[in-house]
């Protein structure tokens, strides 16, 4: 026995470097049937980076800002230029009315509206300080920081050069005009105001597309497959009835966020439930759809879980639930506007936090309608009828 075993590569309790070359030459060969899983391997940590140090910005500039009011005085102009200069405000060519920029600050077409007084110059020349107010969108605090920050210290010297002489010979006299900022729909500057709506649409993304991602793959893997292909069921009828119960539970896991979210957060409610459950159904059905066409092209469970995390990590960094969605590069914000979570953000953080009605919302609701339908159609297509 002893002969047998020293004849086989040592002994069978003793490490064998020809049985560990063997199993090293198994795992690589196995490796080499895997293409799919080496390429996530090595497309995720690159698409980390590139996201990370291109795509990801905690200091957004250029920041829509609109314009009510004003003189169109030089001390006006000064200061237009002055926080264009800055890189933070992206100032409207037109000036706005007052119902027009509070609409466009519900709508989130608008980060900033900066209000001058009518008599601008005439105040400044007579020394009375006049205040301006600068409205921000409040529903994400980290965006709006840097950009009041700026304004404020703006305040003592943009005017230094066009104020009359009596004012600038007194090095103690305060500035010639004071900024009031005021953050609507979170005035208090709550972090949780913002993160905790977003949980909302992060959370069912999470489920949605991981729990279907694993629906045809568990049926191939468990043999029942054989079964369910012996019927005539057709893959439309397959997908929808796969589908339709998690509907449900999307909408129990929504109810349970928002009553947490409202009783230990004091998260408020400020709109219609309405539009929420109209927009849930929407993006619970493209997570749904998502998920659905992970499990029809991946070829086991491990592919289909693999396919969910590609497609859930770049929607967290590019909605806006993490970092602020302006200060994203272009092409960045190009990749998130295609994507289902960014609209459901917007769409819950509009109707709690600023109290948005359905005609508020629209816009966020035919981006997931249609790229629930291109999913779709891209799932049915790659549903197969055979188990080769």
């Amino acid at each position: 026995r002893r002969e047998r075993a020293r004849k086989a590569g040592g002994s069978p309790v003793s490490f064998s470097l020809g049985r560990f070359g063997a199993m090293l030459r198994k795992e690589f060969l196995q490796m080499r049937r895997d293409p799919f899983t080496i390429a996530l391997t090595v497309g995720m940590p690159l698409i980390q980076l590139f996201l990370f140090g291109y795509a990801i910005n905690a200091d957004p500039k250029h920041l829509p800002t609109l314009v009510v009011g004003g003189d169109n005085s030089r001390y006006e102009r000064t200061l237009l230029a002055a926080l264009a200069h800055t890189r933070y405000f992206e100032l409207a060519p037109d000036l706005v009315s007052e119902a027009e920029a509070s609409r466009a600050l519900d709508r989130g077409e608008a980060q900033f509206v900066l209000s001058l007084p009518t008599d601008f110059a005439r105040a400044i020349d007579r020394g009375e300080r006049p205040a301006i107010l600068l409205e921000a969108d409040g529903s994400d605090p980290t965006a709006i920081g840097n950009a009041v920050a700026a304004l404020n210290a703006l305040n003592a010297t943009v005017l230094e050069r066009d104020v009359p002489e009596w004012l600038r010979r007194d090095a103690a006299a305060p500035p010639p005009f004071e900024v009031r900022v005021q953050r609507r729909y979170n005035p208090e500057g709550i972090t949780a105001y913002n993160i905790v709506p977003g949980l909302v649409g992060t959370i069912l993304t999470f489920t949605m597309v991981v729990v279907t991602s694993l629906a045809v793959t568990r049926e191939r893997e468990r043999g029942t497959m054989e079964n369910l292909l012996a019927t005539p069921v057709r893959p439309l009828e397959v997908m929808l009835g796969k589908i339709v119960p998690y509907v449900l539970l999307g909408y129990v896991q929504t109810a349970l966020i928002l009553a947490v979210s409202v009783a230990v957060f004091g998260i408020p409610v400020r709109g219609s439930l309405l539009p929420l459950v109209v927009g849930l159904g929407f993006f619970i059905a493209a997570n749904l759809a998502v998920g659905f066409a992970f499990s029809t092209i991946a070829a086991n469970q491990l592919q289909a879980m693999q396919m969910a995390v590609f497609f859930i990590l770049p929607s967290i960094l590019l909605s806006g639930f993490m970092f602020p969605f302006r200060g994203m590069p272009g092409w960045a914000q190009a990749l998130g506007e295609a994507l289902p979570l960014t609209h459901m953000l917007r769409l819950v953080r509009g109707i709690l936090l600023k109290g948005n009605g359905m005609l508020d919302v629209a816009p966020h609701l035919w981006p997931m309608v249609l790229f629930t339908l291109i999913v779709g159609v891209i799932a049915v297509r790659s549903y197969r009828e055979t188990l080769d």
